[in-house]
């Protein structure tokens, strides 16, 4: 994951962006979300590699099912 992303407190506050820019790893999520495709994302994003989006998205999957089996309803 190393490869793919940085965080610093004295950029960006300590924002996780992807490695070697200032773009947020947000801006991906945001992205896609919103109905664009990761190759899109690319021509806009031309310093971030493929790779790095897709380290990005298997981190995402990988945490996403851990994060929802640690919280309960609301409430508890």
């Amino acid at each position: 994951m190393d490869e793919a992303i940085w965080t610093n407190p004295a950029r960006m506050s300590g924002t996780p962006c992807f490695r070697g820019t200032r773009v947020p790893v947000q801006s991906l999520i945001d992205f896609l979300e919103g109905g664009e495709t990761i190759d899109q994302f690319l021509v806009l994003y031309p310093s971030i590699t493929r790779q790095q989006v897709l380290a990005v998205l298997g981190l995402a999957d990988i945490r996403m099912p851990e994060c929802a089996s640690s919280s309960g309803p609301a409430g508890e």
